[in-house]
């Protein structure tokens, strides 16, 4: 094995080293999940070089460098404001969901109106429209990192593949008896999973466009999935009160997840793929170990349906959305209630961290989205303008750069 190149990578903190083996090109992250400001330097790197041989004496003072560099990233005060940019007449019926890829440079909408558009984020200038679904398109995706192709799952029960480029349409995936209202890319860009209200979840081939598996197991309605990061386990998540790890090589369960007592919302891995989240129209979340399948908290206090949840970048937190109108975040560590987030006059529908897991975005019926402090529950900003409820908000990788996107059929770029 021999070191080739090292680079930063930001939001969660770490480092990539690419290397080769066997005369092929390869490569590997260091997380670095729980560097702050404070973190001991010299120390750290003394572990990071025990642990991993292709840090060598010579690119020690590389290594170095690096961390002091994300040290200051993670140091940074975060006290922006953000002011409305543009308000986009993206679409001629309501907006299903929004999507930035990775460098924010773009973003996608879904539609009511069957169709997805790809939008310039700097100019909010509409660079595609990606048209031949013949229901609405309800679940979006970027390949990210990558952010070369787009994903479309429709109640046409198709999944459609887009190169993000051209907006050329490369496959159309058939199999779905039922609308398809979940979506996702592996991490290696090498499979889309798309999850449907037939009871299946389906793998695809992103280079032949076939099918490469049918995930048969649950018994109503997949209304979400989450690939790991490292792209071997998908959970999915289903009205009929459970969730289920797959083995994405093989097809099989791994695990099923019991315990919840009415529909799951929402399922979501951890950055390190050790836990998972699941909401639930129960009114409550529940934390499960990865591994073993077990749960190992159940995070309460909603009094009405939670309707989404998510962890924040390196995985030590959770947010929550409800429709009681009030969010929460929980650490991930000790499962206990840091902050109620209170302040929307109804539901919230999506709540989100930005990278740098100070802030949580959420959007509501109320028609405006609310951005938080994690630290103290305040309200920091209320987003407003939007004429109807707000069904999508989303960060950028920066965390500079909000989209929102409504019922109005209209969304908004906030900077």
């Amino acid at each position: 094995m021999r070191l080739k190149r090292l680079h930063i990578r930001y939001y969660p903190p770490g480092i990539f080293l690419d290397y080769e083996k066997g005369g092929q090109l390869r490569t590997k992250s260091i997380d670095l999940l729980n560097l702050t400001p404070e973190t001991d330097v010299n120390e750290l790197l003394s572990d990071i070089r025990a642990a991993e041989p292709l840090i060598t004496s010579s690119c020690v003072e590389q290594v170095k460098v690096l961390i002091c560099k994300l040290q200051e990233k993670v140091g940074q005060k975060d006290d922006r404001k953000f002011y409305l940019f543009r308000a986009l007449q993206a679409h001629i019926l309501p907006l299903t969901n929004v999507a930035f890829n990775k460098s924010g440079s773009s973003f996608i909408t879904g539609s009511y109106d069957r169709t997805c558009k790809i939008w310039d984020t700097a100019s909010g200038e509409e660079l595609h429209t990606l048209e031949g679904h013949r229901n609405v398109v309800y679940a979006i995706a970027f390949n990210n990192p990558y952010g070369d192709k787009v994903a479309t799952g429709s109640f046409d029960k198709t999944c459609k593949l887009w190169s993000a480029e051209t907006g050329k349409c490369f496959y159309t995936f058939r199999g779905h008896t039922a609308e398809i209202v979940c979506l996702a890319f592996n991490p290696q860009s090498t499979l889309v999973a798309t999850g449907s209200m037939d009871t299946m979840a389906k793998l695809w081939d992103v280079e032949s466009g076939k099918e490469v598996s049918t995930l048969a197991g649950h018994f109503a309605e997949i209304i979400s999935l989450s690939f790991n990061t490292t792209g071997d386990r998908l959970v999915t998540g289903s009205f009929d009160h459970t969730a289920i790890l797959w083995d994405v090589s093989t097809g099989s369960k791994v695990h099923v997840l019991t315990g919840h007592r009415g529909e799951i919302s929402c399922v979501q891995f951890n950055w390190d793929c050790s836990l998972i989240v699941t909401a639930s129209l129960d009114k409550t979340c529940k934390v499960w170990d990865a591994d073993s399948g077990q749960c190992l908290a159940t995070l309460l206090g909603h009094n009405d349906e939670v309707l989404d949840v998510c962890f924040n970048y390196t995985g030590q937190l959770i947010a929550t959305a409800s429709a009681d109108g009030t969010s929460r975040v929980f650490s991930a560590e000790t499962f206990q209630c840091l902050c109620q987030l209170e302040g929307h006059k109804g539901e919230i529908s999506k709540v989100c961290f930005n990278p740098q897991g100070s802030r949580v975005l959420t959007a509501s019926v109320d028609k405006t989205a609310c951005v938080w402090c994690v630290n103290t529950g305040a309200c920091l900003q209320v987003l407003e303008g939007h004429s109807d409820e707000i069904f999508s908000c989303a960060f950028n990788y920066e965390g500079d750069t909000i989209i929102t996107g409504s019922k109005d059929n209209t969304c908004r770029i906030w900077h």
